[in-house]
């Protein structure tokens, strides 16, 4: 197992009078594929990661980028299942199928100077991303999926995973897509979908609350993996 990584959050059971129990949540989006590199929307296309997005992963794993982990999930696809690999090659990922990226549709492989000129792509663009892609996905479809993915995770935290390794003392990481992260953090932390960008490789730690009584945890103190605090993000880049 790793070293703890200086800005990890330490986990803890409050004594006071308010029980809770605290995990961290590590959302890793996976490295780049040759598609991201040339700026390309990729959701279904089920591509491995590029020379270039591998060597920058194990920069980072001896960076110490990464929080260690006692429980790692990852989405299905080869380039979130090859970054887990190299983030974590003693952990087996247990797979969360809602957890594929988004359905770009009729947009899935070409890039903006590509698509320049499309009249579907203007009217996206111009709703400021928030129209369903051409034969593909709408935000809120691909938000409810990706929360239902989280869901799922939860259940197995609750479940199995709480048996084998003791639910109050975990370490948890997800390595996902772009879009994912995008869709969870917007949804569960409030502001603007594209406000949770981020490069390949990067993404966002921080803690889930669960209090005593409640079902559902409370998601804090989110920040950058390569940040004390968050910073203004570029937005743009594809997924």
């Amino acid at each position: 197992m790793r070293n703890r990584s200086k800005d990890q959050i330490e986990i803890r059971r409050d004594t006071g009078t308010e029980m809770q129990t605290e995990i961290q949540l590590t959302l890793i989006r996976h490295g780049a594929t040759f598609s991201n590199q040339e700026g390309r929307y990729l959701g279904k296309a089920d591509v491995s990661l590029s020379p270039d997005g591998i060597r920058v992963l194990k920069k980072n794993v001896a960076d110490r980028t990464y929080p260690v982990v006692d429980i790692l999930f990852s989405g299905p696809m080869k380039r979130c299942l090859e970054t887990a690999q190299i983030l974590y090659p003693e952990q087996a990922p247990i797979l969360i199928p809602e957890w594929t990226e988004m359905d770009f549709g009729a947009f899935d492989g070409h890039n903006y100077k590509e698509l320049s000129g499309n009249p579907d792509y203007q009217r996206w663009i111009d709703s400021g991303g928030t129209l369903p892609f051409p034969e593909g996905e709408s935000r809120e479809e691909f938000i409810r999926r990706s929360v239902a993915g989280c869901e799922k995770m939860l259940q197995c935290l609750k479940n199995g995973c709480k048996k084998a390794t003791g639910f109050e003392s975990q370490n948890i990481s997800a390595v996902v897509h772009g879009g994912t992260i995008m869709a969870l953090l917007s949804h569960f932390l409030g502001g603007e979908y594209f406000d949770y960008q981020m490069k390949c490789g990067q993404g966002y730690s921080g803690r889930l609350v669960f209090r005593i009584g409640e079902e559902n945890p409370e998601w804090k103190e989110f920040r950058p993996l390569s940040e004390p605090v968050r910073s203004e993000l570029t937005k743009g880049e594809t997924c």
